[in-house]
This record gives C-alpha cells, structure tokens and sequence, in this order.
C-alpha cells in the first residue's frame, strides 16, 4: 500500500536508485513510499489523544501556544485559519468527555473565530489615514507574555529549592560548661508551699494577738540562714512554730530575694525536692 511505513531494513529492493545524495544513504524510515531522513519538526498532537494527556495543559492559551509552536508557526503572523480549524477539533473532543474543562477553551475559541472574521473584511482606515491594527495583535500579546511567564515559572522550577533540592545544615554549641539545673515551675512552688501551710497547722497556736512583721526583715534572716552552705532545702527555711503570719511573710521575703536575684531556686528533676542556694558569693 502506499501509505505503508518501512524501515530501512525493510525497504524494497531498488532503494539507492530513489534516495538523494546524502551521506552514506541513511534514512530513519520510509514515510508514504519517500525516505525519512530527520524528525519532521511540525508533529502536533493528533486530537484522538486528547483523553490522555489534555489535562496537562494549563488553559486556553497554553493549548494555542502548544499548537503555534510545535508547528513551527510565526507568532507574530498566525495563520488563523489553520490554527483556529485544529484548536476547534481539540476542543470538539473535550465537550464529548469533559464539558466543565471545555467552558474556558470553549472562551477561546469564540475569540479565533472572532479574529478569522475580522481578517476576511477588508481593513478599515482610521481618522488619519493610517491601516487599523492587526486583529491578531491582542492575541499575539497575550501569547507573548503567557510564554514569557511560562518560561519564568520554568526557571524558578528549576532553581534550587529548600527541603527539595538541599537542606541547611544545623549545628548546635553548647555555650555554657555550667551545669544548668531545670527551672523551677510555678506548680511546684505553690505545692510545696501547700505543704509548709499543712505542717503550720498542726502546730498552731490559739493565741490571738497582734505582730507587726516586716518583709525586709525576713528577707535579712533567710539571706544569713543561706550563708556558708551550698543548697538549702526549701522546707528548712520556715518554722511552723511561729504560726501562718511569719510563714507568709517569710514566703513574701524569698520571693523578693528570687526577684532580685539574691538567691536561686533549683530543682534536680521533675517532683524533686526544692532547694534555695545564694545567687552571689558573699564577699
């Protein structure tokens, strides 16, 4: 038949006497009874291929620049009519499989058949005397810069992202040799402090009378009980013999000193017990 496609082993005797002069006779198939000798550069996508790859383009325009550019059509002159009967045949296969992604092609194709009309009428003169512009002009400039953002988009795609292509390198140092001892929480302050209430109860007192106490007083006596010793525990510095009032404004001292940084409250691990050491070397 004439339309067969033979390789070169395959061709029919009598193939030298058909081929042109090229370079040791080499063709890459036989195309319609002709040699093949190179990729033909105007393939395009035939539209019984649609139901495969249609979804892969990414609208109207990047189907028209597909179809321009594959056949190798200037862009600055489109054929319009043989552009607009090829974009028509894909379009006709996307309402037949799916009519929500054709609406928009379908925006597009309007806009074709649009400017094909225009170009079959004789151009227009305009007030001054000049030719009216080309009707394929917006078009032409919303392809240009489709292409240009595409080709963007590329690059950026290409570049080197974090977490894709490399990751920053993470060091950590230690600055401190100290030992750092956890935090105090405040739950474990006030629960502790519960328990110091709980023991001043039992042993309080039924006299009633009236002592002025003073904060900074109480703040004097723990600092001087903290003095020479390396950690205290934090139940040894209240008497529950002198009753709740003495108990809260020796609380109220050692919050003052804590504020002031005169002493530290340490705790080796979670629900441990808690310690008070001086936060300064007395001189």
């Amino acid at each position: 038949m004439g339309n067969e496609v033979h390789t070169l082993d395959e061709a029919p005797q009598g193939l030298d006497a058909v081929l042109p002069t090229v370079v040791d006779h080499v063709a890459l198939a036989r195309l319609y009874g002709e040699p093949l000798f190179a990729m033909p550069r105007d393939l395009y996508i035939p539209p019984d291929a649609l139901q495969i790859f249609l979804e892969a383009f990414e609208g109207p325009l990047d189907l028209l620049l597909y179809l321009i550019r594959k056949q190798n059509f200037n862009i600055l002159d489109i054929p319009m009519a043989a552009v607009t009967r090829q974009y028509l045949t894909y379009v006709d296969e996307i309402r037949n499989s799916n009519l929500e992604l054709a609406a928009e092609y379908l925006l597009m194709a309007a806009m074709l058949i649009e400017i094909k009309s225009r170009m079959l009428l004789p151009p227009k003169k305009t007030a001054e005397g000049e030719e009216a512009e080309d009707p394929r002009a917006e078009l032409v400039r919303r392809l240009l810069e489709y292409e240009q953002m595409k080709l963007a988009a590329q690059r950026l795609t290409e570049a080197p992202q974090y977490g894709r292509d490399f990751l920053r390198a993470q060091v950590y140092v230690e600055q401190a040799l100290a030992p750092r001892f956890p935090d105090v929480s405040a739950i474990d302050l006030q629960s502790a402090w519960r328990d110091i209430l709980k023991r001043a109860r039992l042993v309080q007192h039924h006299k009633i009378s009236r002592e002025e106490l003073s904060v900074r007083e109480h703040m004097s006596i723990v600092l001087r009980r903290l003095q020479g010793r390396k950690f205290v525990e934090f139940g040894e510095l209240f008497d529950p013999e002198k009753g709740s009032p003495v108990l809260v404004v020796t609380f109220i001292a050692m919050l003052e000193l804590a504020k002031e940084t005169l002493i530290e409250l340490t705790q080796a691990e979670a629900f441990a017990p808690i310690y008070v050491r001086l936060a300064y070397t007395p001189s």
